[in-house]
């Protein structure tokens, strides 16, 4: 009686059904980063990867650059608008912001593209790819909004205060207003002082509002030291009632940056100048302040401390989105 073939045909001549199985323990991965199992089948047809009970185990490498990546947009392109670069060099931070978008482009154009099937499986299941991408598409826009925010609130009336120069000891008596053309901070002399009664305003839309800045009693030759602000006025009397406009330990000046509003100061000076028969030869404006060098630095400190806040924040907020997504690729059949 014969016995038995064990030859590579396998059981009783049957093609390939008892064939060598692969090494005990070892687990293939697919071109995803998943341990690549066989489709379950029934009747026939092959179930899809969601089915309860069909699950792969999750690539951590794409989690982490889910985190990194959109977190690295956040940080750089805030630092790009917020700081030194986008005062100095306005051409040069734009065209960062510039190559920070097509990077952004680029990988949607990889997320959407077959090139980046390496990132995903052939069923087209949801992939990290897609997410990075549309995570770092929040990043951008978030960053954009939020670092010219930050410019705008904080660094860019630093900078300014920063290249004119500081000036302490002023007497309105005997300085005059072309003596101090390049003042940015200003520290008055002891005794100085608002005087209301000879304040003015000129209504716009809004009301841009005026008051002599004066030293004792005395009139002056010329008044070229005024206290601006605006809304802080009727503008029909002298009433001015602008920031620290009776604080009797307010002696100092901002210098007035906004050209847009310069116009319309000196119109109200005009005003003053008729109504009061007063001379104001070249009045400079400023923002009447109790520590004006103080409060530059603080402009200072504030920037640069919402940079920091919202750059931590932003990493608690991506790191919540990826483990939120990672638990709904889990029950969506990824694990």
């Amino acid at each position: 009686m014969a016995s038995p073939s064990f030859d590579n045909q396998g059981f009783y001549g049957q093609q390939g059904q008892y064939a060598t199985p692969s090494p005990y323990g070892a687990v293939a991965y697919d071109a995803g980063g998943f341990a690549a199992q066989k489709p379950m089948t029934m009747g026939g047809e092959s179930k899809g990867t969601f089915l309860r009970g069909k699950r792969r185990r999750m690539n951590v490498q794409p989690m982490f650059l889910s985190i990194l990546l959109p977190w690295a947009t956040f940080s750089m392109l805030f630092a790009v608008l917020s700081f030194q670069v986008h005062y100095e060099a306005p051409v040069l931070c734009m065209s960062l912001v510039a190559a920070g978008l097509v990077v952004v482009v680029l990988a949607g154009v990889l997320a959407c593209s077959a090139s980046g099937r390496w990132f995903a499986n052939a069923e087209h299941e949801p992939t990290w790819l897609i997410f990075i991408f549309l995570s770092m598409l929040v990043a951008f826009l978030s960053a954009y909004v939020l670092g010219n925010a930050n410019y705008g609130a904080n660094m860019q009336k630093y900078y300014n205060m920063r290249n004119l120069n500081n000036y302490t000891g002023v007497s309105p008596a005997r300085m005059r207003g072309q003596q101090l053309m390049d003042a940015g901070v200003i520290e008055f002399a002891a005794g100085t002082k608002l005087d209301i009664s000879k304040s003015s305003g000129f209504k716009n839309n809004n009301v841009y509002c005026v008051a002599p800045i004066t030293f004792g009693d005395v009139p002056l030759a010329t008044y070229d030291f005024w206290a601006v602000g605006t809304n802080c006025c009727s503008g029909n009397q002298a009433n001015f009632h602008c920031e620290n406009f009776n604080n009797p330990h307010a002696n100092g000046g901002l210098r007035l940056m906004s050209d847009g509003d310069r116009a319309f100061y000196r119109l109200a000076v005009q005003q003053a100048e008729a109504t009061y028969n007063i001379k104001a030869i070249h009045p400079l404006f400023f923002e009447w302040a109790l520590e004006p060098a103080a409060e530059v630095e603080g402009w200072k400190q504030a920037g640069r401390s919402e940079y920091l806040v919202s750059v931590l924040s932003y990493l608690v907020f991506q790191t919540f989105l990826v483990v939120v997504s990672a638990m709904a690729f889990a029950k969506m059949g990824f694990n």
